[in-house]
């Protein structure tokens, strides 16, 4: 669960203990404002509350809570019941409670549509995944698509609510499909790709690309310029690398070699598709994005690598002293890539300056090998060390495994990185204490040491019994 939803979740447990004390006692709002992660734990809180006080079914909000349900089915007949929590009794486990309401909830889209669908369709969602859920999430899925084009759909294509707005995305998609026979056309693409280039949500982004995508395709005269340069312009790379993919359609496949050093390694695959259906060279092109002065980028030489082989692996060495410490981390991947190790090269680069560049030589050292020595790994987790210096170095450790591991991570355990000692606390506690008892690395009388001086990691009951496992007394 996100923090925003723990956040609205303990919200409506508070509310909800504030009607049961008296504390909420008045005609205000109970909820202003509330999402529906609040609602949903305010209802459960009150449903499921084992001294629920007769007095609190006075506050209309808590008698439609309420554990009754001829008292839950009668606060249905108040005036201007609260809507979320009739909504919520949409799918109550009483069948004569879930009929009333959902006659109150039929009237109440009907009198205000707008209103309502802005207000519930969040809730509606959340809903619609209960045994009883799928009549509001028709209702409302079917006023939506009634609504197509109107002010609540567009609204709700900016709601902050994921679900809300991919709901919206897929039913706005679908009128458009069901438009483009009777004429959708440039306008309508400029739309999708404006949508999609401004999402940052993968899912919703992806539907409005792949909309794009299929209206492009019907076009008779090409995808729609300013359609396309939106798209390249897109936050996604899903949204961006459609842009690449149409740059051909529309003619103007020459431009493709700029997205060669993309920050996406999918953006930078179309481009080299693209590229190559225009005749091009991406080999070509990519070795000078990385050896014309000032033009290399991380993403530059990764795309480079991409494109290259074995025998130029020479230039990518090169590159690991480079100035920008982001072009030396994209030479060491490169590297990676080329299944090119060289621990003798690689090895110093551990202590760079630039933690993406230890990252990097961490990851490319760690699947080979010709590792470095355990003794250097271990000078380098010391606390003089910087802290991507240390992580770089433990990483390694762990992929080496045995003794020297276990004693870095409980030198570890007191370390002034909370990630660090975080990573160290879970290996201690995952490391099988009886089986190195029996690799000869070590000793009972050292395990015992390192157990106990790693005690804050276990509680007394699990350090008590790996003591006993290895032979030791508490």
């Amino acid at each position: 669960m996100g923090a925003v939803r723990r956040q609205e979740t303990e919200r409506g447990r508070a509310a909800a203990e504030a009607v049961l004390s008296g504390a909420a006692a008045g005609a205000g709002p109970v909820l202003p404002g509330a999402g529906p992660d609040a609602w949903t734990a305010f209802d459960q809180e009150l449903r499921s509350y084992p001294r629920y006080r007769c007095d609190a079914a006075d506050r209309p909000e808590a008698a439609l809570c309420h554990p009754d349900g001829r008292i839950r089915q009668q606060a249905l007949s108040a005036p201007r019941p609260t809507p979320e929590l009739v909504a919520i009794r949409c799918a109550d486990w009483a069948p004569a409670v879930r009929r009333r309401a959902r006659r109150v909830l039929a009237d109440l889209l009907a009198a205000d549509p707008l209103s309502a669908l802005l207000r519930l369709t969040p809730l509606v969602l959340r809903l619609g995944r209960r045994e009883q859920g799928a009549w509001a999430l028709e209702l409302f899925e079917g006023a939506l698509r009634a609504a197509a084009g109107g002010p609540a759909l567009a609204a709700l294509h900016d709601s902050p609510d994921l679900p809300a707005r991919r709901l919206a995305a897929r039913i706005a998609v679908e009128a458009v499909a069901a438009a483009d026979a009777a004429g959708a056309g440039a306008a309508e693409l400029r739309e999708l790709a404006r949508r999609a280039a401004a999402e940052h949500d993968p899912a919703t982004g992806r539907t409005w690309t792949d909309a794009a995508l299929a209206l492009a395709a019907a076009s008779a005269g090409g995808p729609d310029a300013e359609a396309v340069d939106t798209l390249l312009g897109g936050h996604g790379p899903m949204v961006r690398s459609a842009g690449v993919t149409l740059l051909r359609r529309a003619g103007r496949a020459a431009e493709a070699g700029r997205y060669l050093g993309d920050r996406s390694g999918l953006v930078r695959a179309c481009a080299r598709w693209a590229v190559r259906q225009d005749g091009g060279d991406p080999y070509a092109l990519t070795r000078a994005h990385v050896t014309g002065a000032g033009l290399a980028t991380a993403a530059a030489v990764l795309g480079f690598a991409e494109c290259a082989g074995r025998e130029d692996a020479p230039l990518l060495r090169a590159l690991t002293d480079h100035p920008v410490g982001a072009v030396r981390a994209g030479a060491v991947t490169g590297l990676r890539l080329l299944d090119t190790y060289d621990a003798a090269l690689l090895e110093p680069l551990l202590d760079d300056p630039c933690p993406a560049v230890a990252r990097a030589v961490a990851l490319s050292l760690s699947g080979s090998a010709d590792r470095p020595s355990t003794d250097r790994l271990l000078e380098r987790v010391r606390p003089a060390r910087p802290p991507h210096t240390r992580r770089a170095a433990y990483r390694l450790l762990r992929a080496r495994g045995g003794m020297p591991a276990l004693r870095a991570s409980v030198e570890l355990l007191a370390d002034g990185d909370p990630g660090l000692r975080a990573l160290a606390a879970h290996t201690v506690r995952a490391w099988n204490w009886q089986y190195a008892l029996h690799t000869g690395e070590t000793d009972a009388a050292e395990l015992g040491g390192l157990l106990r001086r790693s005690a804050e990691a276990f509680d007394a009951y699990q350090l008590g019994l790996r003591l006993r496992r290895i032979g030791l007394r508490e």
